[in-house]
């Protein structure tokens, strides 16, 4: 068994116990992408080997003095390349911001930083996090590790495949719509969205600003919930940013008699692959085995979810993607004449095309002509649909879902 096959829990006991040092930890890790990245192109970024090397010598002596005892102190970790890292640039996965090197690091990443976490490279990820497949990079794609042939999902494709196959401990990724859930679906890995204002998006380029959260994927739900309590905090830098309890850990209990989960029928319609039904049926029936009480319900309005979703996200997409023009960060045309030619060659050559569609949809809808017909709408509907939810919740401790309606697509063909 390979350093890289264990749990980034496991790792971190073994590296406080003194079984395994972090520079081993370390090796391991760049060796897995040394072997590996040709193949499955999981990274945009990967540091200098000496450099983690000389990271993995400083932290090993924290470890050994006592300043670090943290669960992952010395574990290697891969960040998704839409947040910003002091020195190391960050792109967004877009050739737009393909030289950009931010001047601060990301509060979700500092927080790792200060519990000990070795980073080892930037991920790769669907530009500016729009996509489900991570097919949109400027970078290339990125392939499913369990099968090379197929789409390892998106936008948070590269943490994903990152974790899958065994080139870091673990990952943060980014979601919005789907975007950590759905790319440890196809991945075979564990992810979580944690509930908005958990986590800071100080530092996180922005896609939907009322949508985006920084979220860990992982080997298993142990690694998912020590994560999320060493990124969680409350940030006076991000305004969404709420004051709660960062307990997480103490919930993983194999106790599950009396809890009430409610599966909505809605998602378990049209459109749902017998496989992906049968599993999570599968999954149900052994919560019921060890007592939790199962039962089905209809959730009023998530039909209206996914159009709500793209016309919010994309408004806000429009006004966030505005600031990247080719004046004080990222690409700028070659030639141009007047700032407004600058404007429009930089923007039309530094964008992808799904990106500009976003953009166009996004200012479509925020128009005003358009503003009360499509924006406000979609506003109301997710005031409703969240109504909705929160009426199920006080039912059910749970609802079960699948993160996405089939296993992964062959690339090219979602």
């Amino acid at each position: 068994m390979g350093l890289m096959d264990y749990t980034a829990v496991e790792l971190g006991k073994k590296i406080k116990a003194g079984e395994v040092s972090v520079l081993e930890a370390a090796n391991a890790a760049m060796d897995a992408i040394d072997a590996l990245e040709d193949k499955f192109n999981c990274y945009v970024t990967v540091q200098e080997r000496a450099a983690v090397q000389a990271k993995a010598e400083e932290l090993q002596k924290k470890i050994d003095d006592g300043t670090l005892t943290g669960p992952l102190a010395g574990v290697p970790v891969a960040v998704k390349d839409n947040m910003c890292t002091k020195g190391t640039r960050t792109t967004c996965s877009s050739k737009i911001l393909e030289n950009f090197e931010p001047a601060y690091t990301a509060e979700a990443v500092l927080n790792l930083e200060k519990a000990g976490a070795l980073i080892i490279g930037k991920t790769n990820m669907d530009e500016f996090a729009m996509g489900s497949t991570t097919e949109t990079s400027h970078y290339g794609v990125t392939k499913n590790p369990w099968n090379a042939e197929h789409v390892p999902g998106g936008s948070s494709g590269g943490s994903a495949a990152a974790v899958a196959a065994g080139e870091c401990s673990y990952a943060l990724g980014s979601d919005t719509g789907g975007s950590i859930r759905q790319p440890s679906s196809f991945c075979g890995v564990t992810g979580i969205k944690p509930t908005y204002g958990t986590v800071s998006r100080y530092g996180l380029i922005a896609y939907g600003s009322s949508l985006d959260q920084i979220g860990p994927i992982a080997k298993d739900v142990t690694d998912c919930a020590t994560i999320l309590e060493t990124i969680a905090s409350h940030d006076v830098k991000d305004s969404t940013s709420v004051e709660r309890e960062y307990d997480f850990t103490s919930a993983l209990t194999d106790d599950v008699k009396g809890m009430k989960i409610g599966i909505p029928r809605d998602y378990f319609g049209d459109g749902l692959s017998a496989d992906v039904k049968e599993q999570i049926l599968n999954a149900v029936k052994i919560l019921e085995e060890k007592g939790a009480v199962v039962e089905e319900f209809d959730l009023s309005l998530v039909k209206y979810a996914i159009p709500a979703y793209y016309i919010i996200a994309d408004a806000e997409a429009s006004s966030n993607l505005a600031r990247f023009d080719g004046v004080k960060y990222g690409y700028r045309t070659e030639e141009y004449e007047g700032l407004h030619n600058m404007y429009k060659k930089t923007r039309s050559e530094g964008f992808g095309a799904e990106v500009k569609r976003r953009i166009m949809l996004g200012s479509f809808v925020l128009s005003s002509g358009y503003y009360d017909a499509y924006y406000l709408k979609a506003l109301r509907t997710k005031a409703l649909i969240k109504q909705a939810f929160d009426k199920a919740f006080a039912k059910y401790d749970m609802i079960v879902a699948p993160a996405a309606p089939t296993t992964a697509p062959e690339l090219g063909k979602s």
